[in-house]
């Protein structure tokens, strides 16, 4: 008897080594935690179901807050790719960092927060999208796409060489994520940034995902026909999807259509030639298959010789419907990578931050595209799961913002957070304890202007819970005041209205104390 018992002992406890894959479970021997941070590009809020579903089911993205915590009032500081990625590295603002738009070269020579974890035993890794131009610095290991990053056959660049990697490139990026957590030194606690290019521009979906929202018409915003009364920036930006090319964003071919109508945010970039390259980058099946979905969508366009509004929502439906089935793919690939975690047994002790460079426009305002400090391009979605340490279902209504990350996951890694990090450590707001004179306003700022994408003018403002005051300048002098509460669609500009003289100067007065505080050195004329 005594020995059976013991042979079915040694069973189970083989049974829990090797794990239901065949894996070895680790054990939760190293107290330090395991950091994946997860970014997508451009992905809204409102097509994330644990925020939205009238969009789209992400339950896999989902599981992430239902398991952890759910930030319902998260924001960036500069909405444009490159710069978030530097303050979520640095935990400083763009003005401080150095990066304040996509042209400008990350210093990777600054202090980051994979260096200093580096520094204090992590092995760090970065994988999918960098674009910061600068090689990365402070990663044990890093495999990334080359600036934007192709959606097929993408090219990828590590210390060893260049690559061209068959296949899709959700799926690639995940693949090596999975192959560096496996590969890894063992022992140590390791952090890896999984960054998606998913779903960003021009929104080319997974061939398997083609077939998602057939003869489905998705709800049109009602701030979609916004005609930007009262806002001079809002009326002189190029991102409509009224403008969006024919071409490179709608994936029409030359015989679909007339000529080439769309502006799409550069008068410099040729949509035609760009998407015939892209393309081109299809294998046959690849091909196939995209062909035998769009080719007869494109052909009854042609047929139909839409216009006015009728011609404005096809392509709102056409741009949602890839842009979501994008998506569709980033959810399947953290459920891969969320169920390799249990099966290795890392989960109870790896922090899980799901979150994207920025939010998007997805028909409000008629806009794709982001850079505006107006709520849809400002918000972006952010959830942590941390067995250990955050309590499933948790919910936090505080203002944060992606100054936040890198004092957030250090302070979690037991690490001392540097005095000139300019953000807050989210780890007390996660947990619910009282926190004295925690922020009640957020400070934004964009740059990328005259040059660059889109005609978004300069500007900065400050956001409270309630109210957001925005300056536009440079060639403009104009300011713009919303009642978030009465207003959330942030139409009228109530800047100068007798009854909200009050709350102008409190926020004017706002304004001046965040850029003292954060040393950005613009002046503010009133």
């Amino acid at each position: 008897m005594k020995t059976f018992l013991l042979i079915e002992l040694l069973f189970i406890v083989c049974a829990l080594y090797t794990g239901c894959f065949g894996q070895k479970v680790e054990s939760d021997i190293n107290k330090r935690p395991n950091i994946i941070f997860i970014m997508s590009d451009d992905h809204a809020q409102r097509a994330i179901s644990a925020y939205d579903s009238t969009l789209i089911q992400t339950p896999n993205i989902d599981r992430i807050a239902n398991e952890g915590a759910l930030f319902t009032n998260s924001f960036v500081t500069n909405s444009i790719c490159a710069p978030s990625r530097a303050v979520m590295l640095t935990g400083k603002f763009s003005h401080v960092n150095g990066k304040k738009d996509n042209l400008d070269t990350f210093d990777g020579s600054q202090q980051t927060f994979p260096k200093i974890l580096q520094e204090n035993g992590y092995t760090t890794a970065v994988i999918g999208k960098w674009h910061l131009k600068s090689t990365p610095q402070g990663f044990d290991y890093y495999d990334i796409l080359i600036g934007q990053g192709e959606y097929y056959q993408p090219r990828f660049v590590s210390e060893r060489d260049t690559t061209v990697v068959e296949g899709y490139v959700t799926d690639i990026i995940t693949d090596k994520a999975i192959e560096f957590i496996e590969g890894r030194k063992q022992g140590e606690p390791f952090c890896l940034l999984y960054h998606h290019k998913a779903p960003h521009r021009p929104w080319m979906p997974n061939v398997k995902d083609l077939g998602m929202y057939n003869n489905v018409d998705l709800p049109i915003p009602a701030s979609f026909l916004d005609e930007y009364d009262g806002r001079i920036a809002a009326k002189e930006a190029d991102m409509r999807i009224d403008d969006m090319y024919l071409s490179f964003d709608l994936k029409l071919h030359k015989r679909s259509y007339k000529e080439e109508t769309g502006t799409g945010g550069n008068a410099n970039f040729k949509p035609e030639r760009n998407w015939e390259a892209t393309y081109a980058r299809l294998t046959p099946e690849q091909k196939r298959l995209w062909d035998a979905h769009y080719d007869t969508i494109n052909d009854n366009f042609k047929q139909a010789n839409l216009s006015d509004k009728a011609l404005s929502k096809w392509k709102l439906q056409r741009y949602l419907k890839d842009y979501l089935r994008c998506i569709k793919s980033v959810d399947d690939n953290i459920c891969r990578l969320l169920e390799y975690l249990d099966a290795t047994g890392l989960a109870k002790n790896t922090i899980v931050v799901y979150t994207s460079d920025q939010g998007f426009y997805l028909g409000e305002h008629g806009w794709f595209d982001k850079r505006f400090m107006y709520e849809q391009s400002m918000r972006t979605p952010l959830m942590v799961r941390y067995p250990n340490r955050i309590e499933a279902g948790t919910k936090v209504d505080k203002l944060v913002q992606n100054i936040d990350y890198a004092p957030t996951l250090l302070e979690y890694a037991g690490v001392d957070v540097p005095i000139d990090m300019q953000g807050l450590s989210l780890t007390k707001v996660v947990a619910g304890k009282p926190i004295k004179d925690w922020r009640k306003e957020l400070y934004y700022h964009y740059y990328e202007y005259p040059d660059g994408w889109h005609s978004v003018k300069k500007h900065y403002g400050v956001r409270s819970d309630r109210y957001k005051l925005i300056h536009f300048y440079d060639d403009v002098d104009s300011w713009e005041l919303y009642d978030l509460l009465k207003d959330p669609d942030e139409i009228n500009n109530l800047f100068n209205d007798r009854k909200y003289k009050r709350t102008q100067a409190q926020m004017m007065s706002a304004l001046r104390r965040l850029q003292q505080q954060y040393g950005d050195t613009i002046t503010v004329n009133n």
